[in-house]
């Protein structure tokens, strides 16, 4: 198996910057992957993603397996091909779609037995088949093996349960993952805001190396309701023990404060919906979290979004423009803050690697968190 070179070019505390070196490009880490579900990132063009500086995007297993199906995306050549990006994808394995729609699936120790919320037709989803999709009809470059996403809150039994049922399918993804020579596998770790369960998770996930190994290792069971001081202390005691030489990915998590303090504790990469789902929505975020330009004070404001963002959504619309946009619900309007979003992210992900290799990093983060001006609970 692949287990793309992952050069660590500086360290400040167990934060960390450097650069996964994959077939189709390098990624700079700390990396944040803007999400395209559904072969796009909404409402973005490929190229204006680039141009924001995103090394990899995210594609999403359980929607392209439904709309328009794996197998025709494999037709048309693969996702990257079909998608227009030529850059590093990342697939989910469809775990966490699964999980959210709960009243429509059967979980069993083969897999994930589920109705598409599209039409109502039943489909399986196995470790097999999700590494299926993922590695040989989408083309991904690193995919993840198949998981339960435990629920929030939960018992340390139901928690238990669930983190070894992630386990066992990890070894059938990895088993079905095979050998390759230009994709890699990362494993998941859960156990919900248990720290013995997240201990039990990441070790016997890292002991899988002698089998063959990950070529990363993924955070999940995040962001699904235990808030921000709980996340902080559940990182706190999983990354010391995921290994120091591969990419650690923390699922799903993307405010900017949250991306800041996950970086704090170790982790490399992440991926998030909130720069274009905030943008469909008016939201713009800046250091110190989200506004609305939908509100009133915007209407004659012509500074540009933020000037300080090398991106032309930020610098080429005025915020009376925008605001006037979104309040007439003209499609324009969330294109430009999707774009804008997306920009601040990367722009922030680039400060983060900027500091760490200056040696400035715990003084970034004094200063985020003295700027943040949002509830983090």
């Amino acid at each position: 198996m692949a287990k793309f070179p992952f050069d660590i070019h500086a360290t400040e505390g167990a934060a960390r910057t450097g650069v996964l070196r994959t077939a189709r490009g390098d990624i700079r880490t700390p990396a944040f992957m803007p999400v395209g579900t559904a072969g796009t990132v909404k409402g973005v063009y490929m190229d204006q993603v680039r141009q924001t500086g995103a090394d990899i995007i995210l594609g999403n297993t359980y929607h392209l397996m439904l709309r328009p199906g794996a197998e025709r995306v494999a037709r048309m050549g693969g996702l990257h091909k079909f998608g227009g990006w030529d850059g590093p994808i990342l697939t989910d394995s469809g775990g966490f779609q699964v999980w959210s729609l709960s009243k429509l699936r059967k979980m069993t120790e083969e897999g994930v037995t589920f109705q598409s919320h599209l039409d109502g037709s039943k489909h399986m989803l196995s470790p097999e088949r999700s590494i299926e999709i993922q590695a040989d009809l989408l083309g991904a470059d690193i995919s993840m093996q198949l998981d339960e996403c435990t629920d929030f809150p939960v018992s340390y039994d139901k928690a238990a349960q669930s983190m070894e049922l992630s386990l066992r399918w990890g070894k059938r993804s990895l088993a079905a993952f095979g050998e390759r020579s230009d994709q890699t596998l990362f494993a998941i770790v859960q156990g919900s805001n248990f720290p013995e369960l997240r201990k039990l998770s990441a070790e016997a996930s890292v002991a899988e190396d002698t089998a063959g190994g990950y070529g990363g290792f993924a955070i999940g069971g995040l962001a699904v309701g235990e808030g921000h001081s709980a996340m902080c202390e559940t990182l706190s005691v999983t990354t010391p023990y995921l290994p120091a030489d591969r990419p650690r990915y923390l699922m799903g998590v993307g405010k900017p404060i949250d991306i800041v303090e996950a970086v704090y504790r170790g982790v490399d990469m992440f991926d998030c919906v909130i720069p274009t789902r905030s943008g469909r929505h008016g939201q713009v975020w800046t250091d110190q979290g989200p506004y609305n330009i939908k509100r009133a004070e915007f209407a004659e404001n012509q500074e540009p979004l933020d000037d300080a963002i090398q991106c032309p959504a930020s610098q080429d619309y005025t915020k009376a423009y925008v605001h006037h946009l979104i309040r007439s619900g003209e499609l324009l309007g969330a294109m430009i803050l999707s774009w804008h979003n997306i920009a601040y992210f990367e722009d922030l992900m680039a400060r983060i690697r900027a500091s760490i290799a200056a040696g400035t990093f715990e003084s970034f983060v004094t200063e985020f968190r003295a700027n943040w001006s949002q509830p983090t609970t």
